[in-house]
């Protein structure tokens, strides 16, 4: 029988990690389908049909055919439907999606960017990698203050806010920012690493596709 969800990306995307991270915190395995981006694959018809900007990831809930995009709205998605992770209050859930914009907008954004240089993905000058850097250092210190006293970003317990941010500070090594300087976030990750269900990108997202265990 196949899995209820179905993910689609690639390994290299952080995106699609937090969908897959999300999906095996709360216990749900999913059949995952591999694109290969350099070949284009993503911005052909059969795919746009699916996930109208072309990019990844993309998750389709077999249970009612959705096709969902944007890794937070798919987050909260997943919270709503799967009962997990949406926070216990209105109010946590509120705190949470601010989370989710705060990153898109001031952590993802130049990290991602610094990492793709670092990687060769998309080589840039030194100075272009050292802005990037330097913005993703200043959201950084926004959360290790944050998380000085608290556990969790929101509430007492995880939230799709500390799944969609992890999903960020992951890499940043590969950014070439030491978390070091980020006594807070240190100890962060290390509560959601030993989360149940919890596994890296390399385990999540293979590089070919594969079929739920």
């Amino acid at each position: 029988m196949s899995a209820r969800f179905e993910l689609h990306g690639i390994f290299v995307s952080g995106p699609t990690y937090k969908v897959g991270l999300m999906l095996s915190l709360a216990g749900e395995p999913f059949d995952y389908t591999h694109l290969n981006l350099m070949e284009g694959e993503h911005k052909q018809p059969p795919y746009l049909a699916k996930q109208r900007y072309g990019q990844v990831p993309l998750l389709v809930d077999r249970a009612n055919g959705r096709h969902l995009c944007q890794s937070a709205a798919i987050l909260e998605y997943l919270a709503d439907t799967l009962g997990k992770f949406g926070g216990a209050s209105l109010d946590e859930r509120l705190q949470a999606r601010e989370w989710l914009y705060w990153d898109f907008d001031r952590l993802a954004a130049p990290l991602y960017r610094a990492r793709v240089i670092k990687i060769g993905i998309r080589p840039a000058p030194p100075e272009v990698l050292e802005d990037c850097q330097n913005a993703a250092k200043t959201a950084l210190k926004v959360l290790d203050s944050h998380l000085a006293g608290r556990d969790w970003l929101v509430g007492e317990g995880a939230t799709i806010a500390d799944i969609d941010i992890y999903g960020v500070v992951a890499f940043s090594s590969a950014a070439g920012i030491d978390l070091a300087d980020f006594p807070q976030i240190v100890a962060w990750t290390k509560r959601v690493e030993a989360l149940p269900g919890f596994q890296p990108a390399e385990a999540l997202l293979p590089k070919t596709s594969r079929e739920a265990a």
